[in-house]
């Protein structure tokens, strides 16, 4: 057993399973990385590309997508302790595109029949993703609001950093459509991140991926996350495949000179960062332990307690019961709410990107970091069995 209540026995059960699914073609390659208390342990497996003779290492960078999402929050969060943002203020104040905002009649309405908004949106409604837009859980075009949003590029997919129009005329778009629901009323995905983004550039005087680096990267030592690889380290970079929706074949979707190989139209404080494992543990570590990394500090205890506390309630949640489960939304993140299997506990909090990545930490029992890295993209909202099989396999190695 190792030092911290691991099995060594077990632990290589973990590379096995995880280089089946390499062996039977599920991902090319893949990076995991399992800590408790502190000791990491971390397994590269695979190539870079299909067939590819670059291996999977350590230090390989991927695009972590949606794992974008915390990151901004904690953003967030240290402009609410500076009291720069307070989260039950307006936005409007720094984005006034979103004052005076008109709500449709229901879902399915016109885009034209709208009723004004009952109040404004918040900062905490950006932060829980209750702020009344958002990614539906329906087939494209199923609803009129769905088509106006695509007709503005606002719509959903994969993300593109070279796609979506500069911060600013985001959200002038943005502002141009009504809501889907009344601020506050429903959980909805993805899109109080981005605007958390613009938001945070504005409130703080400094474009986003700077003031990123400069509160959260560095303090953190995340030297190789950002939104863009440097050309210098594109090797690092494998590309990034989807699924082909006729043949389920893997396509390719970004070659390492592709989207982030150059700075982003738009720095999706949703989908937009990539990073490695190692820098990533630092954050999820830093979590963990309750905002302080070392000597130094992020956040405050408080904020990320309220950070890692479930913010929904049963009405808000209502409809989203599919896709998360037996979790809650934080602050950016979510939060399991009930014990349904080997890997969840209460009180355990992470998120997962939809180009094939996935993070928790657990404080509630485990004092554990779990990540997977992959260059391939999930196939639906509902975690592939490479990254179920990574959390079950971590969690059996517990050996105390």
């Amino acid at each position: 057993m190792t030092g911290s209540g691991l099995s060594t026995t077990r632990l290589a059960r973990v590379h096995d399973v995880m280089a089946r699914h390499v062996e039977h073609g599920a991902v090319p390659g893949l990076v995991t990385l399992v800590s408790r208390r502190g000791e990491a342990h971390v397994d590269a497996i695979g190539t870079h590309e299909v067939g590819g003779s670059s291996p999977m290492r350590r230090d390989t960078i991927f695009r972590i997508s949606s794992m974008t999402k915390p990151v901004t929050a904690v953003a967030a969060m240290i402009l609410v302790e500076e009291c720069l943002l307070r989260l039950d203020d307006p936005v409007d104040q720094f984005l006034p595109e979103l004052a005076e905002l008109r709500v449709l009649h229901s879902i399915d309405a016109a885009v034209d029949d709208t009723v004004p908004a009952r109040r404004p949106i918040t900062v905490r409604d950006l932060l829980t993703f209750r702020l009344g837009t958002g990614g539906l859980f329906a087939p494209p075009g199923t609803y009129p609001i769905q088509a106006a949003l695509d007709a503005l590029d606002l719509g959903g997919g994969p993300p593109q950093p070279a796609l979506p129009p500069a911060p600013d005329e985001w959200m002038r778009r943005m502002g141009s459509v009504p809501l889907m629901y009344q601020p506050g009323e429903k959980w909805l995905y993805h899109t109080g991140s981005e605007m958390l983004g613009v938001l945070i550039a504005r409130a703080a005087g400094q474009p986003f991926g700077e003031f990123l680096r400069e509160r959260i990267f560095q303090p953190l030592g995340m030297v190789d996350t950002g939104f863009v690889v440097p050309e210098g380290q594109l090797d690092r970079l494998p590309t990034q495949y989807i699924h082909d929706p006729q043949t389920g074949d893997l396509a390719v979707f970004d070659p390492p000179d592709g989207q982030w190989s150059r700075s982003p139209a738009f720095p999706s404080g949703a989908a937009g960062l990539v990073s490695t494992a190692d820098d990533f543990l630092a954050f999820g570590q830093m979590l963990l332990d309750l905002g302080r990394h070392g000597q130094q500090r992020i956040l405050s205890r408080p904020s990320v307690r309220a950070m890692i506390t479930d913010q929904l309630t049963a009405d808000q949640r209502a409809g989203s019961e599919q896709y998360l489960g037996n979790r809650g939304w934080g602050f950016g993140m979510s939060v399991v709410t009930r014990r349904d299997g080997v890997a969840e506990t209460p009180g355990q909090f992470g998120w997962d990107g939809g180009l094939g990545t996935g993070w928790t930490s657990d404080p509630a029992e485990e004092e554990m970091v779990v990540i997977l890295l992959t260059q391939t993209a999930w196939t639906s909202p509902h975690p592939p069995n490479v990254l179920l099989d990574l959390r079950t396999s971590a969690y059996q190695a517990i050996d105390d």
